[in-house]
């Protein structure tokens, strides 16, 4: 038989998981605070514990998935023995907190491994979805097979932490993305053009930036900025404009108003005939 697992905390992403691995042949044991979210996937196949204690008892691999991760101390602080089982928290916090959380665990006779799933919920369980995961090796490989069915895996080291940094870096990018559209639909729409007008040119110009990642971080690893075919003086004149047409336009200002202020601190330091990469100094160090 496939191994049992156990899942705690059944918002969107939670039900995924508990589909994908019952779809893969595992026998699934969960658990919420709101008993009436386990209905859907109980009738799917999972079977519904009573208490925390219950649903930890039940298998030796518990994966959380949780608002953050307070809501695991207020959950499995309520059981009192661990007995050697896995602790998986899938959960989004701090990398800091969830390095506290693993000694957390550790201590409670547990081993714990940290994970950030880069997918929404409809995602989990197809070939599109992939997951970080951080913390004991030996611990990822005895479970890797299992955790494979939510998204492709990706051990990025024993550091707890680190998985959480990276789905946090990922995230910095994603969310920046997000509000950047945003930004440009409400500039072209304080001259009456709808957004749908803008979202395949604004997809345009993600996909001219991603072509440029692999050369810039190139650039950033080797403190190497040749400001061959644009500087940072050049493009930082472009964020004045922006910042100007924005004012203009009455629409809001802290976005291009913070990426002027990266310009303006390469150009301060004597930096302007630098790639735009340089910025990546003022970023890291911005006193």
């Amino acid at each position: 038989m496939n191994q049992h697992v156990t899942l705690i905390g059944l918002g969107p992403m939670g039900q995924a998981m508990v589909r994908a691995l019952l779809d893969g042949g595992h026998p699934v044991t969960v658990w919420n605070r709101t008993a009436s979210r386990a209905d859907d996937v109980v009738a799917h196949g999972a079977v519904r514990a009573a208490t925390p204690a219950d649903a930890v008892r039940a298998s030796d691999l518990v994966i959380l998935s949780l608002t953050d991760y307070q809501a695991m101390y207020d959950i499995l602080g309520q059981v009192e023995d661990f007995g050697g089982k896995v602790i998986v928290n899938l959960s989004s916090d701090t990398p800091e907190k969830t390095r506290e959380a693993a000694e957390w665990v550790e201590q409670r006779g547990a081993r714990f491994l940290t994970g950030g799933v880069m997918v929404p919920a409809p995602m989990v369980g197809t070939e599109a979805s992939y997951v970080y995961y951080s913390g004991p090796k030996d611990v990822y490989d005895a479970h890797e097979k299992t955790l494979r069915l939510i998204g492709e895996t990706h051990y990025m080291g024993a550091d707890p932490g680190l998985a959480q940094l990276f789905y946090q870096a990922n995230l910095d990018v994603f969310l920046t993305a997000l509000s950047a559209f945003l930004h440009g639909a409400a500039l072209l729409g304080s001259a009456g053009v709808p957004a749908k007008e803008f979202a395949p040119w604004g997809a345009k110009v993600f996909q001219l930036a991603a072509h440029f990642l692999p050369q810039s971080a190139e650039q950033i690893d080797n403190d190497d900025h040749p400001g061959h075919l644009s500087t940072a003086k050049m493009m930082g004149a472009t964020a004045d404009h922006i910042l100007e047409t924005s004012e203009a336009a009455g629409i809001d200002l802290e976005l291009p108003r913070a990426i002027k202020t990266h310009y303006d601190r390469a150009i301060a330091a004597g930096k302007g005939g630098d790639n735009w990469t340089r910025l990546i100094d003022g970023i890291r160090n911005p006193g």
